[in-house]
């Protein structure tokens, strides 16, 4: 017997995909950081399970997440409108539209910051491979993406918050 499954449509506008009623999975005190971050996730309104696709915006003095790096997923960043500056634990870097970035797993710990008075807008896409951690340089935070999808964090030391 088949499953009916109800449609879902083929193409949208991006804006009017609802945004996640949660801004952040990261627990307090990093929690109320992300204040200023909204994401529409596209893959998920799609239904894709192998990457997602996020429509990020950031208002001014909004971060796109804590300074970070994955182990095994990689991301890629592509600038629609604004200009954010990339922070890397190497360097910074203000982004025009138009600009992208990438971040191959292991790589350089990144992050966005909107240090300008109008929204930056950008699409963020990254895989979903399972078994990933995420790293977290200038605080004291921990990450590992369990069977169900889902992010534990825990701190440095392995106490749970």
């Amino acid at each position: 017997m088949s499953e009916h499954k109800t449609p879902r449509a083929i193409a949208v506008e991006a804006a009017r995909v609802p945004s996640r009623t949660k801004p952040s999975n990261y627990p307090e005190p990093f929690f109320s950081r992300m204040n200023g971050r909204e994401k529409r996730q596209l893959g998920d309104f799609f239904g894709l399970s192998n990457f997602g696709v996020n429509l990020t915006r950031l208002a001014p003095g909004g971060v796109s997440a804590l300074l970070h790096r994955h182990s095994k997923q990689e991301e890629f960043v592509y600038i629609l409108a604004g200009e954010p500056t990339l922070i890397t634990d190497a360097a910074e870097m203000r982004l025009h539209p138009g600009m992208c970035a990438g971040f191959p797993a292991q790589g350089a710990a990144h992050q966005l910051v909107n240090r300008t008075a109008q929204d930056v807008v950008f699409l963020e896409i990254g895989d979903r491979t399972s078994g990933d951690e995420g790293s977290y340089p200038n605080d004291d935070i921990q990450a590992v993406l369990g069977v169900d999808g889902k992010w534990t964090f825990t701190h440095k030391d392995g106490q749970p918050y």
